[in-house]
């Protein structure tokens, strides 16, 4: 796997914040793990074409009036619970996912369509554990000079990504009332187990994101979802490195 080295040239590692809500021995155990060469590609959607999609405890998340459907590919590392060292083998690989925003309760958070990673170990633990679509896949993420080549091919389905992407201009964290802050800055996901909505938190320092170009020749994994994209060039993202942890589920109330 031609993964590009933890500390590239013009950028830092941001270290996980602690989170002043988990208090408690129960909730100690999430799992940490380092998101690397981030792409953001976010198209918006109208709310009439994702409410069928989404479970109907969930309230879609609008920003001046559209939702907004997001394909993120990356690659992992340190993949592990927290306070274990990792399993060699099984904490590095590549990960896609397809996601929209949604809320519960009055609080924000991601919900995902699809997620395929390059580890076995890690879609049977996350179907298992977070009750989450993933799906086991053929991926790579390469460095080529300034840009990282992805690919991504579902096993046994019509799940395919292909491109290439890079930043174009530096770090700037972004507003709160801005678009990109409106996309990035959530810090649960929900998903939906036995008609009940669980919720995991999510905890990070703010997204360190930069401003993209992209190629995508090859995009088929909304549309495995049932998502209609538009025909219109996506808002593109990048981040070089963020770490992460991510609180076991817990019923949504």
């Amino acid at each position: 796997m031609g993964h590009p080295t933890l500390q590239s040239r013009g950028a830092s590692s941001a270290r996980v914040r602690r989170a002043p809500s988990v208090g408690s021995a129960r909730r100690a155990m999430g799992n940490a793990q380092s998101g690397h060469d981030l792409l953001f590609a976010h198209w918006p959607i109208a709310p009439e074409g994702l409410r069928p999609l989404i479970p109907s405890q969930l309230a879609l998340e609008t920003f001046d009036g559209r939702c907004w459907v997001g394909v993120v590919p990356f690659w992992m590392s340190g993949v592990r619970a927290r306070g274990v060292p990792a399993i060699p083998g099984a904490s590095r690989f590549p990960e896609l996912n397809v996601r929209t925003y949604v809320a519960y309760g009055g609080k924000p958070g991601v919900y995902f369509f699809s997620l395929d990673a390059a580890s076995r170990l890690a879609v049977q633990t996350a179907r298992a554990v977070y009750h989450l679509p993933y799906f086991y896949a053929n991926m790579k993420a390469e460095s080529a000079g300034e840009e990282i080549v992805y690919r991504s091919l579902r096993h046994d389905a019509a799940a395919e990504f292909r491109g290439r992407y890079r930043p174009v201009a530096p770090v700037e964290l972004r507003k709160p009332g801005t678009l990109e802050h409106w996309l990035s800055e959530r810090y649960c996901l929900y998903t939906a187990h036995k008609s009940e909505v669980y919720r995991g938190e999510i905890h990070h320092v703010p997204w360190p994101l930069q401003d993209a170009s992209a190629h995508i020749s090859v995009n088929s994994l909304a549309s495995a979802a049932g998502i209609v994209l538009p025909d219109a060039n996506p808002v593109l993202h990048f981040a070089k490195r963020l770490d992460v942890l991510v609180w076991p589920l817990r019923r949504a109330k």
